[in-house]
């Protein structure tokens, strides 16, 4: 992990959406007793995040269905729920690596939910550059804006920067879970500001912006997946742009 000898001490398994193009996904046999519960928690997350897309809507004075049209649970997208788990750490390896258990990173995505769970470790980062810990909500669910989110929104809504780090020490014994959902743009959809009136009036949507060639969901995502994924030289990262087409955003590292 980070260039170092310290193992990766998180564990996760991704479940792709439960529709026809993805029939042929790996599902692991341990969860075929509970498949017709996860399909339904897959699909009650979404219309969750779609409550949450109309509120956004509303806000960029768009047609109220904008965003939760673009992110229809039948249309092929990257979607998935994951259930993560991150194993205890000794001290000495933890502080090899700066007591990272999850490097700094925007989501890739439009929407992530996070149910609530009480093990800290998962930090924000302010405007004004500080670590801040997400303090646990009982019954909570926390909501990460992402990337293509703030694309629509020429930067209004921010991609949320966030980390997990070694717990507090009265915690760090514990083993910490987490369960998440990950709201995609369909694979198809077209990923550029948005005809917003707000946007328009605070001057965030260039008059030319249509004229830009648009990255598609699918495109953007797995090539940011690939791009954080296939390189463990983090701390080479800080600072540095990202780029898909006319897409960009900073790779943070630590």
């Amino acid at each position: 992990m980070q260039g170092t000898d310290v193992l990766n001490n998180v564990e996760s398994v991704n479940i792709a959406k439960f529709i026809a193009n993805y029939q042929n996904e790996p599902f692991h046999p341990f969860f075929d007793p509970f498949r017709k519960e996860i399909e339904d928690f897959s699909r009650r997350s979404l219309e969750l995040a779609s409550k949450v897309f109309t509120l956004f809507s509303i806000i960029l004075e768009l047609p109220e269905d904008y965003f939760s049209s673009r992110h229809a649970y039948e249309s092929p997208s990257e979607d998935h729920l994951r259930y993560m788990g991150y194993h205890p750490r000794p001290l000495a390896d933890d502080l090899k690596v700066a007591n990272t258990w999850s490097r700094a990173h925007t989501d890739f995505g439009s929407l992530t939910l996070l149910w609530s769970q009480d093990v800290a470790g998962l930090q924000i980062k302010t405007a004004a550059g500080d670590w801040r810990y997400v303090p646990p909500i009982d019954g909570g669910i926390v909501c990460n804006v992402g990337d293509t989110l703030d694309f629509w929104s020429a930067g209004y809504l921010k991609s949320t920067t966030h980390r997990v780090v070694r717990p507090p020490e009265d915690q760090a014994h514990l083993f910490r879970q987490g369960l998440f959902y990950f709201v995609r743009p369909g694979d198809d959809v077209d990923i550029k500001p948005a005809p917003s009136p707000l946007l328009k009036r605070l001057g965030l949507v260039r008059e030319d912006a249509e004229d830009a060639e648009p990255v598609r969901g699918l495109q953007y995502v797995r090539e940011r997946v690939k791009n954080y994924h296939d390189h463990n030289d983090y701390a080479d990262m800080k600072g540095k742009k990202f780029k898909v087409g006319n897409l960009e955003i900073e790779d943070e590292a630590h």
